[in-house]
């Protein structure tokens, strides 16, 4: 794709937050988030992002700004579980404000990611609260993410990235069916317009499965419209070739080349012979590359330490140096 050089050095967007930093104080966010966008600055990233940093976790952009939603006390694989009692609206713009902000900061790119509608629909919804069905109610998710990712075009947004930690292992007892996950999905990313440069990517997972189902894959890629594809490819295993074997070669890849949930730093040849690899299998010049999941994306369980994560970022962008020069 002509503009995938203008992204090439990614991250996913959360950030391990400033100590002390006080996510109710508007004036605290603010100055950390003008901190952070001079970190990616420094390090070259060629997207940045508000780190996550007004957010308890990456799930806030939608759960924080609709109706129907309750927070419960229950804790799920390290996130609280909320549960839908009627049928989402949208109470207000979700990033949209925010990433016009991040636009007068800095003239690199604004990403924005969200929580995908087929995830939050399969881990909210709970029979007998007031919604007939998780489908039901992943269609209204992905209407509202639907017209969040318009505003954010008409914004100056160029790179919107849904995050779906689930679907390349989607569970066999989600009350979202595999196959009603992908149309929502669907949903969420049809762009009725589209202006030069625009991305729309899809993280269909941080880590991938054991072993890759081909027929899945080619549903999953064949039916969701993401421009822009970003996956695992940190642990050198056989699964993490396929997912990109079977990706249409119409599509952008971004690969997650370094582990953002352990602090030893990955041997650059190491990496650059897995990219080797996938080279064989898809153009480099569709490629870019990342870390493997955000760094946290629960605010207050960071998987890493802040330097730890400043030296992932600068291998991602070495990386990158190694693998296109100077293009960006």
């Amino acid at each position: 794709m002509a503009d995938t050089f203008n992204y090439r050095i990614d991250h996913h967007g959360s950030l391990v937050r400033p100590a002390g930093l006080d996510p109710k104080d508007p004036e605290s966010v603010a100055e950390a988030v003008r901190e952070a966008v001079v970190l990616q600055r420094k390090l070259r990233s060629t997207v940045v992002t508000d780190g996550d940093f007004p957010r308890a976790d990456f799930r806030g952009a939608v759960l924080d700004n609709v109706t129907g939603l309750r927070r419960t006390d229950t804790v799920v694989d390290g996130l609280t579980r909320w549960v839908a009692e009627s049928l989402p609206e949208a109470k207000g713009p979700l990033l949209a404000d925010g990433a016009a902000r991040l636009a007068e900061l800095t003239v690199i790119a604004p990403k924005a990611s969200l929580p995908s509608p087929a995830y939050l629909a399969a881990t909210t919804f709970e029979p007998g609260l007031g919604v007939a069905s998780a489908r039901e109610l992943g269609e209204a998710l992905a209407e509202i993410v639907s017209a969040e990712i318009a505003l954010l075009v008409s914004r100056g947004v160029r790179l919107i990235q849904l995050n779906n930690p689930l679907l390349l292992d989607w569970p066999a007892d989600s009350p979202l069916s595999f196959e009603d996950a992908l149309a929502v999905e669907a949903a969420a990313l049809r762009l009725d317009e589209r202006p030069e440069g625009v991305r729309t990517g899809l993280c269909p997972g941080w880590t991938a499965p054991a072993e890759a189902d081909p027929a899945r894959l080619e549903r999953l890629y064949g039916e969701v419209p993401a421009d822009r594809w970003i996956l695992p490819f940190d642990q050198g295993t056989p699964a993490e070739l396929d997912l990109i074997r079977a990706l249409p070669e119409d599509r952008d890849l971004c690969l997650g080349v370094v582990d953002a949930t352990t602090p030893d730093l990955e041997d650059i040849d190491t990496v650059m012979a897995r990219l080797d690899a996938a080279a064989e299998l898809k153009d480099m010049e569709d490629m870019a590359v990342s870390p493997s999941r955000g760094f946290a994306d629960v605010a207050d369980a960071p998987l890493l330490t802040a330097e730890q994560q400043r030296r992932k970022l600068v291998l991602v962008e070495t990386v990158a140096r190694y693998c296109w020069g100077n293009e960006f």
